[in-house]
């Protein structure tokens, strides 16, 4: 449930943008999965047979950590990706670099992210205000509205298909496990279409904190 003030302003913008896309510009959905763990398993894991499950073990070894970042093309499902050790600033602004040369001359940029990625201090905020006076422009998802954004489909096929049951026994193996990821689904990307209009989400929402406001959840210690 959102507290956002700009709430339904922001709704309206996304899923306008979404519903009735530009037909002069490349549309974008950006964020990052930060702390992605290279674990390797204590033993190797067993597939599934007959009369017997899967099995991993609950515990495992740390070799690294890396901050995937991707922008997924609404219109084509394509990913755009960029494997960072972090995700600060000049992070996030390497991969608004990666996104401006892929759009050909003379097309508009419009980027979906939350406050987050935006926010960004410094060097990211006067770079990005240099963009947006050009063909740059930004729309911003609501507080907790992460399912606004569809490149959060592009990060759960990515665990699910890929993460979820895998071994990494260095950072390199989990890098090239990403970016093989990638490409694959890059040679036939499917994109992830939202149907829902701002008159349903808000209607589900407002039925969300009517729920909400007839429970007390205070506690008795």
């Amino acid at each position: 449930m959102s507290n956002d003030p700009d709430f339904e302003s922001k709704l309206v913008d996304v899923v306008g943008l979404r519903l009735d896309p530009s037909e002069r510009a490349v549309v974008f959905c950006f964020d990052e999965k930060t702390g992605c763990q290279a674990l390797d398993r204590s033993e190797p894991s067993l597939p599934l047979k007959p009369g017997r499950a899967g099995t991993i073990t609950h515990d495992y070894k740390r070799n690294g950590t890396v901050d995937p970042f991707a922008a997924l093309g609404t219109a084509t499902g394509k990913v755009l990706h960029a494997l960072r050790k972090r995700h600060g600033a000049t992070d996030v602004l390497a991969c608004f670099k990666l996104i401006d040369t892929s759009v050909p001359a003379g097309l508009d940029v419009r980027v979906v992210l939350d406050d987050l990625s935006a926010d960004k201090p410094s060097e990211v905020t006067n770079s990005l205000a240099r963009l947006k006076q050009t063909r740059w422009h930004l729309h911003l998802t609501p507080t907790s509205s992460s399912r606004l954004k569809l490149v959060e489909r592009s990060f759960r096929e990515l665990t699910e298909q890929r993460l979820q049951r895998g071994v990494f026994t260095s950072l390199d193996k989990l890098l090239e496990a990403l970016t093989g990821w990638t490409d694959n689904w890059n040679v036939d990307p499917k994109p992830f279409v939202g149907h829902k209009t701002v008159e349903e989400i808000t209607a589900k929402a407002q039925r969300g904190r009517t729920a909400l406001a007839r429970h007390n959840f205070a506690t008795d210690h």
